[in-house]
């Protein structure tokens, strides 16, 4: 009687491998997803905290944030900020250019994400209901999915 030699995998071995995978991925996707979303909310924070260091470089030369010190409400005219697929920024000055308020604006993956800062530092973030992450509205920037600042 002849034996014959089995090669390659049973059914039930491709079954746990399969098993194994899928809790991988149910595990590793979300907090992937997570870690990319935070990345691109350092792209936010760090462009805002530019910008204000820059506005405060060119009040103390100008004495005011806006471009003439009048009820303009466009920023100082040098200082700008690009938009990226992630973010778009926004800013605005009042009272005759003794305030602003700069405006990250989430945009494609982004979408209702909002970031501000203004002169004396206070800084905010929105969430929407609806995003990647929990909806919250804090007086601080939240870097990640916990609500934490």
């Amino acid at each position: 009687m002849q034996t014959r030699d089995n090669s390659g995998f049973s059914l039930i071995e491709l079954m746990i491998v399969l098993a194994i995978i899928g809790i991988l991925a149910a595990v590793a996707i979300p907090n992937y997803n997570d870690y990319i979303t935070r990345g691109r909310i350092t792209e936010a924070v760090a462009s805002l905290s530019d910008a204000r260091v820059r506005m405060e470089q060119y009040f103390q030369d100008n004495r005011f944030y806006n471009t003439d010190g009048t009820a303009a409400v466009a920023c100082a005219p040098t200082v700008t900020l690009a938009n990226t697929t992630n973010f778009t920024f926004t800013c605005a000055a009042a009272n005759n250019g003794q305030t602003y308020i700069w405006t990250a604006t989430g945009a494609s993956n982004m979408n209702g994400f909002t970031y501000t800062i203004n002169q004396t530092n206070a800084r905010t973030t929105v969430i929407a209901a609806g995003a990647a992450w929990p909806a919250v509205n804090a007086n601080c920037w939240v870097t990640n999915k916990s609500g934490g600042c």
